[in-house]
């Protein structure tokens, strides 16, 4: 008896552990991806206590917490400002304060002195609006404006007293904000005190909504049944793309243009472009034209946006290209193409006078959507130096702006080939000048002023565009897949990020840009990097039930940003084109629809994409299994040999793709945990000597000479050789291996001359101040378009030239008004001059162009400086500046 109630017993015993593990076995099933601080179901994710979950396709709920007010530090970094300008310390250097209990008054702290250590974070939190006044005495700068009629800042620059409008404060705790550009915007502007010296502002520091922390859900509410209809065996992606669509449908405004999202209304031109290549081109066609036509002003494609007037130090407007070309590819119309031809050749034909760089057959200008300065570049970087940067996702479209343009003239039978030869010429220079071995990807950017050197940063956008436009052949795309860093919640716009500003671009994740980035995944065959980037987009938008703009790269968490929206069109784009262009495997071209479906294994299953309206046809695409082959195809019930749908198809018609169930290529995938480069190096020169200041955890100090690297060191000085020119910079390497931003260009030069400007046409009466000489002369699209300087030169040789001058047309980061002009030496075409904008009505704000490597001879040289069509900036109508002197440095 006893042995029949064991047997009985094990029996069940053994029923119950077939029972347990069947159903982990449907768990373990159910599961998408599992990462340390999240994990995706088909029906729902899981953060913690943070729960978002799929109750129809229609129907979403969320209980998601932001952690940012509960996690909001005591210390307190700042600095104070003026005129919205980061002026007050040097990089690195931050007051501080720790708020202790019921402490709601800082001490009077002193502009411009420099502040102690900063201590270890006392892990105590502050409490929710918290009231908080900040007092500064500001007799320092009032008295050099007294005294003076300017203050000196640190860094040599002068502020006039004209030009005075406001001291500010500047951090990163909220409400405070290190975006100095927009601080009176914020209200982040000091008042004076009783005492005139005395400047002070009371702020609400960890500000905190109780509506933000209620349970949300989203119900459709939008009829979507025009659009694609999608299902699949993942109800949590099923429900996302609904979500998607409706807010497609909400940013369509009355105009039938495309709003850049919830809190940014009109179009952008490279936001609404990225947008229409991801998804817009083939849901809303009509809608993108309209929305491309915006952008659009003397033949040519407008730069809307960027630092220090728009173009030319922001260049990416040839996005615009991208997004014309794949309008035309889906739509096939040809009064579209005849329509965007010429405006596509104006514009890089006025690019390429303007932004080519033959040393490295490379463009100029600004990191492609990352165009906040200080975001991604060392803060001692202005607007001209960002000008002569040359960076990695820019020069890609550029390049497939160039490749694009030939298509269009071949279709249209108009020369082509300078073209051509223009596009390879980039694609070698990002070969030859920006891949970086030893990393197997693409550095973001070379950087400097006259001399430039690689900054090893890897970037998510142009390695992504790299891979998808074929500038990475096989192995570099297979390469920049399986190495790029990646963090827990995705893939940062940048990596390493940069120390001491807050999260944005820097230390940010961006689902449009992780979309490319999951599109060139699947193009290469990764499935494990494939995976961790659709968790990212499906967690963000899972849990904050919208699309949003950005999360910080740290919590991933869509507060703690500089700025965000929801209901974002690149992010509900990309969002969107996970279905198109990776699960349906889309890809159009002039002949036709291709589709090469890229389905991870646990993404498996049948998928049904219906009512996808292509040119004169309607689409039922059916997807079954998983891998990135095919075994089969069936159109309209008949087996064919590959997925494809010619452009003159018309009519009803189904497709089913049945998928290989292969492995993947690639499985490799670089998971990192967030990492910050050290600080940027501050490095000066006192007679022969080149010295900087020690950064604490460092391994080496990189120095570079004329751009290539000089020596390693571990001291924080060098003695420098007796030479006519040397330009040294100094960047710090961590325990880990990762170089931070290298120092200021340190200049030694033997033979430095000064030609006033006011010496070679009639100096303006304009009350201007701070500048050289007897005065300076006012260059507009009415007075002084060319103006010729013949310069005595004693010795023939290679000069560096440049202009001191001053741009008072707008802001440091906004606006439209960037001066420019050409430069011609002995009557040949060396380039342009660049005049940024400096601030807003400040005109006695000086500083230089870019320079120019030159070659003048001895004696008489003829230097032109002259208004040509190229010339025109984004404004067309204020193309101003005024000019103090002409420098040569001799560097022979």
């Amino acid at each position: 008896m006893n042995n029949q109630i064991n047997k009985i017993a094990l029996f069940l015993i053994g029923v119950i552990l077939v029972i347990s593990c069947q159903k982990n076995e449907s768990s373990t099933e159910e599961k998408l991806y599992v990462s340390e601080n999240f994990t995706i179901y088909k029906d729902k994710i899981i953060q913690g206590e943070n729960v978002a979950k799929a109750i129809l396709p229609t129907h979403l709920k969320s209980n998601y917490k932001s952690p940012v007010s509960s996690t909001f530090s005591r210390l307190l970094k700042f600095k104070f400002s003026i005129n919205e300008k980061d002026n007050e310390l040097p990089p690195g250097l931050d007051h501080w304060i720790i708020i202790g209990e019921d402490e709601h008054e800082s001490p009077v702290l002193t502009f411009g002195e420099t502040p102690q250590s900063i201590p270890d974070n006392p892990g105590t939190f502050l409490p929710t609006n918290y009231n908080y006044t900040f007092k500064v005495d500001v007799s320092s700068v009032l008295n050099q404006f007294e005294e003076n009629g300017y203050y000196e800042t640190y860094e040599g620059t002068r502020v006039a007293n004209e030009d005075f409008k406001g001291f500010y404060i500047a951090g990163g705790s909220e409400p405070l904000s290190w975006d100095f550009v927009n601080l009176d915007q914020k209200g982040l502007v000091l008042k004076p005190t009783e005492d005139p010296n005395i400047y002070s502002i009371t702020v609400t520091l960890n500000p905190y909504d109780e509506s933000v922390a209620r349970d949300k859900e989203w119900k459709l509410s939008e009829d979507i049944s025009s659009c694609p209809k999608y299902t699949s065996q993942q109800p949590i992606v099923d429900a996302l793309f609904n979500l998607s669509l409706e807010e497609a449908i909400k940013n369509i405004e009355p105009d039938s243009t495309l709003r850049t999202g919830a809190k940014w209304g009109g179009v952008w031109t490279r936001d609404v472009s990225y947008s229409i290549l991801l998804a817009f081109a083939y849901h809303e066609p009509e809608v993108a034209k309209i929305s491309l036509r915006k952008k659009v002003k003397r033949g040519r494609i407008i730069q809307d946006t960027g630092s220090g007037g728009a173009w030319p130090v922001s260049t990416d407007r040839t996005t615009w290209c991208l997004a014309a070309w794949e309008i035309y590819k889906v739509t096939g119309d040809n009064a579209w193409l005849d329509e965007v031809y010429p405006i596509i050749k104006n514009t890089l034909d006025d690019d390429y006078k303007t932004i080519y760089d033959n040393r490295f057959g490379l463009y100029s200008g600004e990191s492609s959507f990352l165009d906040w300065r200080e975001q991604t570049y060392p803060k001692w970087m202005d607007n001209r130096d960002i000008f002569v940067s040359h960076n990695l996702g820019t020069n890609v479209v550029h390049f497939q702006a160039h490749r694009i343009l030939v298509e269009m003239a071949k279709i249209k039978g108009e020369p082509f080939e300078v073209y051509s030869d223009r596009a390879e010429a980039i694609k070698k220079g990002i070969n030859d000048y920006l891949w970086i071995q030893d990393k197997g990807y693409y550095a973001q950017f070379l950087y400097g002023r006259g001399d430039l050197i690689l900054s090893p940063r890897y970037e998510a956008l142009g390695e992504a565009l790299a891979i998808l436009f074929d500038i990475a052949d096989l192995d570099k795309s297979a390469s920049i897949v399986s190495k790029s860093p990646l963090t827990e919640y995705g893939a940062t716009c940048i990596y390493p990020q940069i120390p001491g500003i807050p999260p944005y671009h820097n230390n940010g994740i961006w689902p449009f840009v992780q979309a490319y980035w999951n599109w060139a995944a699947a193009k290469t065959g990764n499935e494990a990097v494939l995976n961790h980037g659709l968790a990212s987009v499906y967690r963000a938008a899972g849990l904050f039930l919208t699309n949003y703009e950005n999360m910080v790269a740290d919590t991933g968490d869509f507060l703690g940003t500089e700025i965000n929206s929801h209901r974002m069109l690149w992010s509900m784009a990309g969002n969107l084109a996970m279905v198109h262009r990776v699960f349906m495997g889309m890809e159009f071209k002039t002949d036709g629809l291709y589709l090469n479906p890229v389905v991870p294994k646990s993404y498996g299953g049948e998928k049904n994409l219906s009512n996808f309206k292509y040119r004169n046809s309607i689409l039922n695409i059916a997807v079954k299994g998983f891998g990135n082959k095919i075994k089969s195809v069936t159109i309209d019930g008949k087996p064919t040999d590959k997925a494809f749908i010619s452009s003159d198809t018309e009519g009803m018609h189904d497709i089913v793709i049945e998928l290989a169930k292969n492995e993947f290529p690639h499985q490799d995938i670089n998971r990192v945990e967030n990492h910050f480069t050290p600080t940027t190096v501050l490095a000066s020169k006192e007679e022969n000597v080149l010295k900087w200041q020690a950064i604490k955890g460092i391994d080496e100090y990189r120095i570079y000479k004329n751009g290539d690297l000089f020596k390693t060191t571990v001291d924080t000085f060098l003695e420098t050789e007796a030479e006519t020119y040397a330009s040294y910079m100094v960047s710090a390497v961590d325990e880990k291996g990762y170089e931070g931003f290298s120092s200021e260009p340190v200049v030694f030069a033997k033979n430095v001359q000064i030609f006033e400007m006011e010496d070679f046409a009639s100096a303006s009466k304009l009350p201007y101040s701070n500048f050289s000489g007897r005065g300076f002369v006012e260059i507009s699209l009415d007075k002084n378009n060319e103006i010729l300087i013949p310069l005595n030169i004693e010795k023939e040789g290679d000069y560096l030239l440049d202009f001191k001058y001053s741009n008072g047309s707008g802001r440091w980061n906004t606006n439209n008004k960037c001066a420019i002009r050409s430069l011609s030496i002995n009557n040949e075409y060396e380039g342009v001059i660049v005049m940024p904008q400096r601030g807003m009505d400040e005109w006695s704000d000086w500083g230089f162009t870019n320079n120019h490597k030159v070659r003048l001879n001895a004696g008489i040289n003829s230097v032109k400086i002259h208004f040509e069509d190229w010339n025109n900036n984004m404004n067309i109508d204020v193309n101003s500046a005024m000019l103090d002197y002409l420098r040569i440095v001799s560097i022979d």
